[in-house]
């Protein structure tokens, strides 16, 4: 009997879109409104800083759909030609590429489909800990999640310092502005935080840790 001596390989999935597709990059400062709920048509993004995706409701309330961090993807509807239901606003100065999805080739759509894959695992993740877990564990997965974004910097002590106020972390986590002062009072009280105007340090990160799985 005759072996099969030829070696199987996987192949090997792209990582990134061809840069023909891109159309342009634009620098957006923080604040500014990069896309708003309506037509879309163009692919976006992010090569550095950290873009905001969130809604409002009827009563005026925002609430952060997700963020978008360098290397990452939105605007994704234009692939379905779908209206667009959202807005899109750079947390900090950020670059933003423009794509064409007129312009992808098929390998071009499987970078995008795996990027969906994965966006899709962490809105799932980001829907259990609204609705099934409490605020003070929401919070703490939420500062743990800004860890790993242009909002946070490595203070000379070692410990890791998030840029986000009480109203950015409310829109986050499903609340109010003042629960979310009260919580993060309890926090810092309890040594696991500390906090400032517009600032905190993550103090412990493991008992952070712990109380995000609450």
């Amino acid at each position: 009997m005759l072996l099969n001596t030829r070696t199987q390989t996987t192949p090997t999935q792209p990582s990134r879109l061809d840069r023909s597709t891109f159309v342009d990059t634009v620098s957006h400062r923080p604040g500014s409104v990069i896309l708003y709920p309506g037509k879309s048509d163009m692919l976006y993004r992010v090569a550095s800083g950290l873009v905001r995706v969130h809604t409002m409701d009827d009563d005026g309330n925002g609430l952060t759909l997700r963020y978008v961090k360098p290397g990452d993807y939105f605007g994704e509807e234009a692939l379905a030609g779908l209206d667009r239901q959202y807005f899109a606003e750079a947390v900090t100065d950020s670059s933003v590429d423009v794509i064409n999805p007129a312009l992808m080739s098929a390998e071009d759509n499987l970078v995008v489909t795996t990027h969906l894959v994965k966006t899709l695992e962490r809105a799932y993740e980001s829907i259990y800990r609204l609705v099934g877990k409490r605020l003070r564990a929401r919070i703490a997965g939420e500062l743990l999640e800004l860890k790993d974004t242009a909002l946070a910097t490595v203070q000379p002590s070692g410990e890791t310092m998030i840029y986000a106020t009480h109203d950015e972390l409310a829109a986050a986590v499903g609340s109010v502005r003042e629960t979310v002062t009260k919580v993060v009072g309890e926090l810092s009280r309890e040594g696991v935080i500390s906090a400032g105007y517009g600032k905190i340090t993550l103090k412990d990160e493991a008992a952070l840790a712990r109380i995000s799985a609450e």
